[in-house]
């Protein structure tokens, strides 16, 4: 065996020479190599990037949806103007104009009619209407403005038709005449013809028709106004008139039409209405379309509304002053749908009107005039009112020149527009079919139109933030309607009840679901045996994987329907499962100490569960008795307060807060003495003392309760109508309960890691320190571990906050506003994902929708930085410990 030489003189052998070089080659390199460092670079910048990539990914959705959302503010842009000189001087009665403001007529009272291109100003033709040699001195017609009554000196009263035919000419068959009048429109045979996409032709010619006369009255008509309704085979028409002597009359008008010769028989008849005080001004009459009610503008300052619904038995229903002060009516229409009446005031005022029946009214029908907009002062005489046919927009013309376009609901003027002519000089105004411009005719021949585009005049931050008063709502409020069947139909785009819903639902679903998911986090955490944890965790996270659309649809079709079935032994179940735990917890603290430790694992845990399944039996079984004894045998009728009182309610809310109370009181009168006692007993005897302690104090708490429900029913308060109301299946009670099991998952996971992050000597120290695990959990652990805590509530809250399905297929999709756990909701992310299907590109619902989204995302973004803010704080804390 050969030897070496050691360093220390000595001498070792050549196994050991072998073994040390042998450590040497297998000796670790202690420099990083390349690849690691390559790797963590790339890492590197892979996690920056993807992280600027969020940032700019969130950046960009919020651009995109402010660019959708901002055009909802813009103002009207003024697109054209033009002015005409007809050259014929004459008064005018009547204007109309097509849809396309391609041709527009103009009648003058005595016959004649002009028809003239609205771009260019040509004069197309100069007709006259056979009135028998009579002069207008009344006209008014219909919403469309295509049928007219003429009311003549002689009392004498004809209807017609003024209007225009509208049809599509194929390419091939156009004339070969056209005569090029501007950039879109060609003139040949006195019709208008535009190119429109396909290719194709569309016509548009004049139509000018003029009924026999009518002899209404012996003194000239000074006021009229004309509806039409019925069928096809058998139409109606009526009117009301008013004569120089100040009598009103309304005639209701049936035409028998014989659809196969096409013979027409009419009959008229005509009712006094109630006299107008003598010496009355009479300045304008309105009629409704279902011939139900007339409407008088007088220069004193009043409307006088009459009730005809009995066509034998008209009655003056209300005098009003629509004014304050001696300010004369000066111009009345209705807005279509004619829920909304206009007037204009010789000052300039101009008022909107409801006719709302309410309660205790001394008016003869039970409706008033209400005053429901004030929009804003003109400065000068209203002498015109012009609706729209298709929204709530309508223009007004004054005395002094001025021409304003305004809308209704937004309550805003859109346009302040200027004659060009000498504003002394009457004439008539319109709004085009389309809403897109204002056509004026003067007594002068001179007519001006103005072309303008105001996509979204109907919403302002007041109609989306603000209480509005609607057509046909007894008083401002809060109200999501978008669309409807017809035209005349008012849209409703406040965001408030969207909001309020989302809230709702996330109040109900945090409700249910936080104190469930923290008790879990902190008995999974703290107290169960280490093999239930091993299962329990693993199943709730993969709770978190089940569809949404999968949850709403039980929620749906299984789940509401059960509950309102056994809504009683639903109520029932948040007084017995507490209840059960409670009497099992002390069942189980009377267990021999030995026993108990043994037992304390999985069979703890099977027990906990047995208590649940019996408490959930005892509910289903005692519920009917439950529903008996509470809620005198009918749950949902009690809802609505048609039977009972709201005393058994308010003893199932107060139980919890009266136990609070009790127990806290117990505690600092007694709560010393009290432990002292239990140390100095047995284990088994102190938990039937505690047991015993725990019935005299939920027997105190009870009535407690009761006499605090009593004394709020004797003074008059009932829950009823509020919180309580009546009931609905799908409700926020249910969409609560699904929520909540969508959100325990997030909540659950986060909070338990959290809870298990705290170090173990923390633990370890409050223990060897004398104190239960229910202290150390409570007082060590929790505060220690509430930044992470919190964090998972609010992650389970921003879950809450978007959900979307399960809100669309379980809440009932009512935007109401009202606490009621039992009526349903419509949230932000439902309302988007229901209309935006359908709404059109661009439009105003469409917009509006984006701004839906918008709102939803600031709430969330404001939510979870104050929710970071706290956490910091919460943070700071747990590291001082």
């Amino acid at each position: 065996m050969t030897e070496a030489s050691a360093p220390d003189g000595g001498s070792e052998t050549g196994e050991k020479v072998a073994a040390r070089r042998t450590a040497r080659a297998h000796e670790r390199s202690k420099e990083t190599r390349a690849s690691v460092i390559y790797g963590e670079s790339v890492a590197k910048w892979l996690i920056t990037g993807g992280g600027l990539l969020v940032i700019f990914a969130v950046i960009g959705i919020m651009v995109f949806l402010v660019q959708v959302v901002v055009p909802l503010f813009f103002a009207g842009e003024l697109r054209g103007r033009v002015v005409h000189d007809l050259g014929q001087p004459k008064e005018v009665a009547w204007i109309n104009a097509d849809e396309f403001q391609s041709l527009a007529t103009s009648v003058s009272a005595d016959g004649t009619v002009t028809t003239f291109h609205v771009g260019s100003g040509r004069l197309l033709a100069s007709e006259s209407l056979d009135f028998g040699g009579e002069t207008a001195t009344a006209v008014n017609g219909v919403l469309t403005r295509d049928r007219v009554a003429f009311g003549f000196e002689d009392g004498s009263v004809r209807f017609g038709r003024v209007g225009f035919d509208v049809t599509s000419v194929p390419r091939a068959r156009a004339p070969t005449d056209l005569e090029q009048l501007n950039a879109r429109d060609f003139l040949s045979g006195g019709a208008i013809f535009a190119q429109v996409q396909t290719g194709d032709y569309r016509r548009v010619a004049p139509v000018y028709e003029i009924g026999e006369a009518i002899a209404v009255s012996e003194a000239p008509i000074i006021a009229i106004d004309y509806r039409l309704g019925g069928t096809v085979e058998r139409p109606t028409s009526a009117f009301v008139t008013v004569d120089a002597a100040g009598v009103a009359r309304v005639s209701r008008s049936t035409i028998q039409r014989n659809l196969m010769t096409g013979q027409e028989t009419v009959r008229t008849t005509t009712a006094t209405l109630p006299a107008l005080p003598s010496g009355t001004e009479v300045t304008s009459a309105l009629m409704s379309a279902a011939a139900d009610r007339v409407m008088i503008g007088t220069a004193e300052g009043l409307v006088y509304r009459y009730d005809i619904r009995d066509a034998n038995n008209p009655v003056l229903a209300e005098r009003r002053r629509v004014f304050d002060g001696d300010v004369a009516v000066t111009s009345l229409a209705y807005l279509n749908a004619e829920l909304a009446l206009v007037a204009g005031g010789s000052d300039g005022s101009v008022e909107v009107f409801f006719r709302l029946q309410r309660p205790g009214l001394d008016t003869a029908d039970g409706f008033e005039l209400v005053r429901a907009r004030t929009h804003e002062n003109q400065g000068a005489a209203v002498v015109g009112i012009g609706v729209a046919q298709r929204d709530k927009t309508f223009v007004t013309l004054d005395d002094a020149g001025g021409v304003w376009v305004r809308h209704s609901t937004s309550d805003q003027t859109l346009f302040k527009l200027e004659r060009d002519g000498d504003p002394s000089i009457p004439g008539q105004v319109m709004l085009f079919p389309r809403t897109d411009g204002v056509l004026l005719v003067d007594d002068a021949g001179r007519a001006e139109a103005w072309a303008y585009d105001t996509p979204h005049p109907e919403v302002t931050l007041g109609v989306l933030f603000s209480r509005v008063w609607y057509e046909g709502y007894d008083s401002p409020g809060f109200t999501w309607q978008s669309t409807s069947g017809t035209d005349v139909f008012e849209p409703k785009y406040s965001l408030v009840p969207l909001i309020f819903g989302t809230l709702k639902a996330t109040f109900y679903a945090m409700l249910f679901g936080v104190p469930i998911a923290l008790m879990a986090a902190i008995y999974t955490s703290e107290f169960v045996h280490r093999r239930v944890r091993a299962t329990v965790k693993p199943v709730m996270e993969m709770m978190e994987s089940l569809p949404t659309v999968v949850l709403g649809f039980l929620a749906a079709l299984v789940l509401a329907p059960l509950v309102e079935e056994w809504i009683a032994a639903v109520l029932l179940v948040f007084i017995a499962l507490p209840m059960g735990l409670m009497i099992g917890a002390h069942l189980w603290q009377m267990l021999p100490l030995r026993t108990a430790l043994r037992l304390g694992g999985i069979p703890k845990f099977l027990f906990m569960g047995a208590v649940i399944l019996l408490s959930g039996l005892f509910s289903y079984q005692v519920g009917p008795a439950f529903e008996d004894l509470l809620f005198y045998g009918d749950f949902k009728q009690w809802t609505t307060g048609r039977i009972g009182t709201g005393t058994p309610f308010l003893f199932l809310i107060g139980l919890p807060l009266s136990f609070l109370l009790v127990s806290w009181a117990f505690s600092r009168r007694y709560g010393h003495h009290y432990r002292e006692r239990l140390r100095a007993l047995e284990k088994q005897s102190a938990g039937r003392l505690d047991f015993l302690r725990w019935i005299a104090m939920l027997a105190a708490a009870m009535l407690v309760s009761y006499v605090f429900a009593s004394a709020l029913t004797l003074i008059g308060y009932d829950p009823r109508g509020n919180v309580i109301d009546s009931y609905q299946q799908r409700n926020a009670l249910v969409v609560g309960f699904v929520m909540a099991f969508a959100v325990i998952p997030n909540i659950y996971t986060l909070a338990e890691d959290a809870l298990n992050s705290v170090p173990a000597h923390l633990r370890a120290g409050s223990l060897a320190s004398g104190a239960t695990p229910w202290q150390t959990a409570m007082w060590v652990i929790l505060p220690t571990a509430a930044s992470g805590v919190f964090s998972a509530v609010m992650i389970g809250m921003g879950r809450a906050v978007g959900e979307t399905m399960i809100v669309v297929m379980a809440a009932g999709n009512t935007p109401i506003m009202e606490w009621n756990v039992f009526s349903g909701l419509r949230t932000l992310s439902a309302n988007i994902a229901i209309e935006l299907p359908e709404a059109v590109k661009d439009g105003t619902n469409y917009r509006t929708l984006f701004l839906a989204a918008l709102t939803l995302f600031l709430m969330t973004f404001v939510i979870n930085t104050v929710a970071e803010l706290i956490r910091q704080r919460f943070r700071k804390r747990a590291f001082q410990l």
